[in-house]
């Protein structure tokens, strides 16, 4: 018996410096209804869906980009978005950049975020980006900066996974796609469904080289992903020329096979949907990827125990 879902991609266009969260949550609610009118059951939104991608400014005070953060989520700018989502039966997940209460420590942390909503409005679970790119420091010799690693925090917390949607579903955001790491941590786990978000500038400063290759490399590691863990993947850009940085789109929806079975054809607002039968998963879980039968970690260690590369010793004779 096949479990079929209906997904939605909901890619964003340009979210600018001077537009407001309201506006911003008014385009989200949009897409929303027009997921509804395709029988979707779940919207998958960007990363930092809520606001113009902070990063590429250079603030002295690390708090100085605080106004982009949600204290709380739902956040009043949020709540109609959760209201009509619930009203309509449909669940989200949503990418926007969280600011925590004082901790045990005192201080203030800076996330990453994605939430994950059911179709009831509950909170099925959060998470928090795990391999944060770019630079800690001003850069202006760049174009724009890139400094996610200034006003992000690395997050410990993991690839978790959630049953919800009648299904297995974890998540991940932008970066956390290249590194297959990501997907193998939640294929352990039996994911049936990876939501990604992403805002990728198509320049790419320390190797304009790869300029033409971040299409790409960005459906390369989503399909590899998809395909060698046998689970669905949706990613989900913010695309089109942003405070006049050009941003990858190219949002899809990919099958367990890995191919690609939906693509947005703009670089704006736009909605792809898909019927997903989430049991397609088990014709490469239960054979050629049957992680118990084949796999061997004790010949992978160093995966984990290593970080940067070690290379093997010249050989004295040469």
């Amino acid at each position: 018996m096949s479990r079929y879902i209906t997904i939605a991609a909901a890619q964003l266009g340009p979210i600018e410096k001077d537009h407001s969260r309201e506006s911003v949550v008014e385009r989200l609610i949009a897409m929303l209804h027009q997921a509804v009118s395709s029988n979707c059951k779940l919207v998958v939104f960007p990363e930092l869906a809520l606001t113009t991608f902070f990063p590429r400014w250079y603030t002295e005070d690390l708090a100085g980009h605080d106004h982009y953060y949600e204290t709380s989520m739902p956040s009043p700018a949020t709540q109609p978005l959760f209201d009509e989502a619930k009203r309509l039966g449909i669940g989200f997940a949503l990418g926007y950049a969280e600011l925590t209460e004082p901790g045990a420590d005192g201080l203030q942390h800076r996330f990453n975020t994605t939430v994950l909503v059911e179709r009831d409005g509950t909170i099925v679970g959060k998470y928090r980006k795990v391999h944060i790119p770019g630079h800690e420091d001003d850069e202006p010799w760049r174009p724009f900066q890139h400094l996610e690693r200034r006003y992000f925090e690395e997050s410990n917390e993991g690839f978790g996974v959630h049953r919800a949607f009648d299904g297995i579903v974890g998540m991940a955001t932008c970066n956390d796609r290249r590194w297959p790491e990501t997907y193998r941590e939640m294929g352990l786990q039996g994911v049936e469904l990876i939501l990604i978000g992403y805002n990728t500038p198509i320049h790419y400063a320390p190797d304009p080289g790869q300029n033409a290759l971040q299409g790409f490399h960005n459906q390369l590691c989503m399909q590899a992903g998809a395909y060698q863990n046998g689970t669905w993947v949706v990613g989900v850009a913010k695309g089109g020329v942003e405070a006049g940085v050009e941003s990858l789109a190219q949002s899809c929806i990919i099958a367990p096979s890995g191919q690609i079975v939906a693509q947005a054809t703009t670089t704006g607002d736009e909605v792809i949907t898909a019927r997903c039968d989430l049991d397609k998963c088990k014709d490469f879980k239960e054979t050629l990827f049957n992680f118990d039968r084949y796999r061997r970690p004790e010949v992978y260690q160093r995966i984990t125990s290593q970080k940067g590369v070690i290379e093997p010793p010249e050989n004295p004779s040469n």
